[in-house]
């Protein structure tokens, strides 16, 4: 068996979530390939080496500058066709599903999404469904296995490999050019939802956009981000950039404090990779209440500020 790993990258800069998907591979095959789109990936192949990549397939062409999913999804097309691997896979990102959903069409070949277990002899493979609230079961059997894995179901590990670099050449027509991105707009650097170690989210029980300081203020101390749950961006108090939940972001911090949130399946799904979990909350019955790891059963307008202002002593 041969698994082929499509790296994540933005212009050099190694997503996170590429790790995952050498992680996942790693568990059907102990020899796996990764294949880089683009000159500015060059400089990964010892990342990707020290997480399990034997061999580190490197692209390179003009129009590959930037991302584009026409062109990415041509190029696993022609690595298939020249590497015949036994597997391609990538992580269950937006970025990832688009590009091997391209590189299936081209092929002509069914791709699996959201993945969290394959049973290689067999190939029996669980994946996610409706948002993380089924788990189906199904059967590949093209001759080229085409999948990702759920973002956030496997954890990065290191494991070193040789990771010799070769170079592949695709041709690709220029046309492709017209989805690469030409123009972009810079967010503040700096922490974001989907990478906070921890998150502090706010639910309808916060009752207005001037209920989130207590919250920001809290986040703050801890060196964290301020999230909340549809409700909240329904009624207009937070932009839908700070929701987490299916139709939202998805988080894995060290630590979720969910704060007057009842914990819908939308929202769960969002949060649930977590590895820890502190629902603030009236309700002891509440959903969050009752999956969280821990859970104060209280006003969170009382709650928040008293645990900010012992945070406060205890760092005197």
């Amino acid at each position: 068996m041969t698994v082929l790993v499509v790296i994540e990258h933005d212009r050099g800069t190694l997503a996170p979530a590429s790790l995952e998907a050498l992680a996942a591979a790693l568990r059907l095959d102990p020899h796996v390939e990764a294949l880089t789109i683009g000159a500015t990936a060059d400089a990964l192949a010892p990342e990707l080496a020290a997480h399990g990549a034997a061999v580190v397939h490197q692209v390179h062409a003009a129009v590959l500058s930037d991302y584009g999913p026409e062109a990415w999804g041509e190029v696993v097309a022609q690595a298939v066709r020249v590497l015949r691997p036994t597997v391609v896979l990538a992580c269950g990102t937006d970025r990832g599903n688009e590009v091997m959903a391209q590189a299936a069409a081209r092929l002509d070949l069914p791709m699996v999404a959201n993945c969290v277990e394959i049973d290689a002899a067999t190939w029996t493979i669980t994946r996610v469904r409706w948002g993380g609230s089924l788990l189906e079961q199904c059967t590949l059997s093209a001759a080229t296995k085409l999948v990702t894995f759920a973002h956030h179901s496997h954890e990065a590990t290191p494991s070193v490999a040789a990771g010799a670099v070769v170079s592949l050449v695709v041709e690709l027509d220029p046309s492709l050019s017209r989805t690469v991105v030409t123009e972009r707009v810079e967010r503040t650097a700096g922490v974001t939802l989907a990478t906070a170690p921890l998150v502090v989210g706010g639910g309808r029980a916060v009752g207005s956009a001037e209920g989130f300081a207590p919250l920001e203020a809290l986040a703050a101390r801890l060196g964290g981000v301020v999230g909340c749950s549809r409700a909240v961006t329904n009624n207009g108090w937070r932009n839908h950039t700070d929701q987490v939940g299916q139709t939202g972001t998805r988080i894995a911090p060290d630590l979720y404090i969910a704060c007057g949130i009842s914990g819908a399946i939308q929202h769960w799904v969002g949060a649930m990779a977590s590895k820890q979990i502190l629902a603030i909350n009236t309700d002891p019955e509440a959903n969050m209440v009752t999956k969280a790891d821990y859970a104060v059963i209280g006003d969170l307008h009382t709650v928040v500020p008293a645990i900010t202002a012992e945070i406060i002593r205890r760092n005197g």
